[in-house]
């Protein structure tokens, strides 16, 4: 039994007449009434009787059509689901996110990836550090991370989306707060916070290499994990810190931010995927990212 057999049937239980339903299915009468024969054959059942005027159902035909008409309904529909996730309009993407993106990025992201392509499931991870992001790319845990780079992985594309200026963030009720601008020669005395290191956070080594530009090693007092975190500690009055600007989406009560005067400090943004991640849903999100983190855009993930 085939697909054929199934629609042959359908087609004269519908139109109860077989000259009819070998016009609608483009074919010979003959050949028609005889796969229907086949396939009555082949059940062992009776399926329709015949007259000189019409074709009517027996009772296995009527169960047998209502079936039938399942069955094609549930392939056109693998088909056409098939086809959707051909054109990455289904599916599903898990994106992970660097501490400052997941303020800065991910609101904006979210809302128009799900507004844009509602028919794919995104699941979001935040606070991810660069080396976790990796590990769960590799593993197929996550599918996109925004993150920073430098990323060692030949497996791995990695793509910058945009350099963010860095700013200080101080208590709100710190000396230097007093001042619109800041050097980083300004916290040559100031306890700081900073990300985590031991290459688990490249803001650590950019904070570090900035403090010894300026002419002094950095004082740290508290290494986090989690920018949601330090920028509490900040506002907690126990250090300042050297953060992206996107930082100062977070709105935490009691901190405030100053910009880099003359500062060429920067960090990056990528966007990395596994190389060999053909998704199209995946291809999809990534149109819509790097939209929302061009430079200059309006949106609020700029």
């Amino acid at each position: 039994m085939e697909l054929r057999h199934l629609r042959y049937f359908v087609a004269v239980a519908e139109e109860r007449h077989f000259g009819r339903a070998a016009t609608r299915l483009h074919m010979a009468q003959p050949p028609l009434s005889q796969q229907i024969r086949n396939l009555e054959a082949e059940l062992g059942v009776v399926l329709l009787r015949r007259t000189t005027r019409r074709v009517d159902l027996t009772a296995a035909g009527e169960a047998y059509l209502t079936r039938a008409r399942e069955i094609l309904a549930s392939v056109d529909e693998a088909g056409a689901e098939a086809g959707r996730v051909a054109e990455g309009l289904v599916g599903r993407v898990v994106i992970g996110c660097v501490g400052s993106a997941t303020y800065s990025v991910l609101p904006a992201l979210a809302r128009t990836l799900r507004k844009e392509l509602p028919g794919i499931d995104f699941a979001f991870r935040g606070e991810m550090l660069v080396p976790d992001q990796v590990a769960a790319l590799l593993a197929g845990r996550i599918d996109l991370a925004l993150l920073r780079p430098p990323v060692d992985d030949a497996t791995l594309r990695v793509t910058t989306l945009r350099r963010e200026p860095l700013i200080v963030a101080l208590p709100e009720a710190h000396p230097l707060a007093a001042r619109e601008r800041l050097r980083v020669a300004d916290l040559r005395d100031e306890e700081l916070i900073v990300h985590v290191g031991q290459g688990r956070s490249v803001m650590h080594g950019l904070v570090t290499s900035l403090c010894r530009e300026a002419g002094f090693e950095p004082r740290v007092r508290h290494e986090v994990a989690e920018t949601s975190t330090l920028v509490t500690f900040v506002a907690a009055g126990l250090g300042v810190a050297l953060v992206p600007e996107p930082v100062a989406a977070l709105g935490v009560a009691g901190a405030t931010y100053r910009p880099l005067d003359g500062s060429t400090a920067r960090v990056d943004l990528a966007v990395a995927t596994r190389a060999d991640d053909e998704s199209a849903a995946l291809a999809r999100a990534l149109v819509v990212l790097r939209r929302l983190t061009t430079p200059g855009d309006a949106s609020p993930a700029s």
